[in-house]
């Protein structure tokens, strides 16, 4: 029998300052009921893209059980390299059209795994950054915090 999935809206961001430099993630989630919840976390020497794909993977992680998901994010890099790139990457071992090899490659096969064997079903959606969008601007404010995070925990 066929489960309706659960259905949950997501907003993500990262933070970098200084690129290289110490970064964070922020993650909100919203489910039809209103009930949220809000994850944020940094690495130290890291890049602005990884902490956009960490936001990602740490939000779909979070899932405990396939959702349909509506998946908002700022980052183009991100959003293009799942929707767009990604197929052309692993058909070519993880090589770029120029036969280089793809950065970041620890965490797009992360996100891979975890979007093709996470049985969700993902609409992604594009924001613009700092354009007043709340969810936007909470993942945003979140990713921030996890930079101080990062900044505390060396």
């Amino acid at each position: 029998m066929n489960q309706a999935l659960n259905s949950v809206v997501i907003y993500t961001d990262g933070a970098c300052k200084g690129n290289p430099g110490p970064g964070g993630w922020g993650v909100l989630l919203r489910s039809p009921d209103g009930t949220e919840k809000e994850l944020c976390g940094g690495e130290l020497g890291t890049t602005n893209n990884r902490m956009e794909m960490m936001a990602v993977i740490q939000a779909l992680t979070a899932l405990k059980r396939p959702c349909a998901v509506v998946l908002h994010l700022d980052s183009q890099y991100v959003l293009k390299g799942i929707t767009e790139w990604l197929v052309g990457w692993k058909a070519k071992g993880w090589k770029t059209a120029a036969k280089q090899p793809v950065k970041n490659v620890d965490l797009w096969q992360q996100l891979d795994a975890l979007v093709s064997g996470g049985g969700h079903k993902i609409d992604w959606r594009w924001v613009k950054g700092h354009a007043g969008d709340p969810g936007n601007e909470r993942a945003d404010a979140l990713a921030n915090q996890g930079v101080e995070v990062a900044l505390k925990a060396r």
